[in-house]
Order: structure tokens, then sequence, then C-alpha cells
């Protein structure tokens, strides 16, 4: 961590981006479903680690550690959860996860 990063603490957190195809159809869906219900605008992603609060230096530091030798994988939905759509992504050896 930088001693000298004086940055307000701020929530970040980390996504894992969708495949092109994957993205157009939940923009699609996601509209459709704000036209019918309401709700926020956002882009479709798949959280890989929720907000946390850092200094701008310290998420950097903390998003270069876990990412460190982490290569591209691919992830399996498990389940849909509701209030909002979550995604359970199947654990995978990739990231840790038994």
């Amino acid at each position: 961590m930088d001693l000298t990063d004086q940055s307000p603490e701020e929530m970040y957190s980390v996504w894992a981006l969708l495949p092109e195809p994957v993205h157009r159809r939940l923009l699609g869906l996601m509209a459709g479903l704000r036209a019918a219900h309401g709700g926020a605008v956002f882009e479709p992603h798949a959280t890989v680690l929720g907000a946390m609060r850092f200094r701008r230096s310290a998420a950097v530091e903390a998003l270069r550690a876990a990412a460190a030798g982490l290569r591209p994988y691919t992830a399996r939905v498990a389940s849909i959860g509701r209030y909002g759509v979550n995604l359970l992504l199947e654990p995978t050896r990739e990231v840790g996860l038994r």
C-alpha cells in the first residue's frame, strides 16, 4: 500500500466481463425487465469480488495480487438467484475454489 496515498476511501468491486453474444443477449433481457418492472441500468457482468472500501492505491494493489498468475477461465452458471439477477458460478480450480 502506498502510505502517501491520501485519496478518499471508495467502494471497489471486481467484475468479470461477458462474451459479446452473452452481453448483447443480457442487455436485451435486462431492458425488457426494466420496461416491465423498473430497475437500475447497469452493465451485464459477473461479480468476482463484491464491494470493498479501499484507498485507490490499496485497491490497485489488492487487484494485482489477486490476479497474479490467474489466467482466463470459463465459468458455468450453477443457478440463478432472485432479488436482481444473480448468477452463482460453479467453483473451479482456476480461482482457488474447491
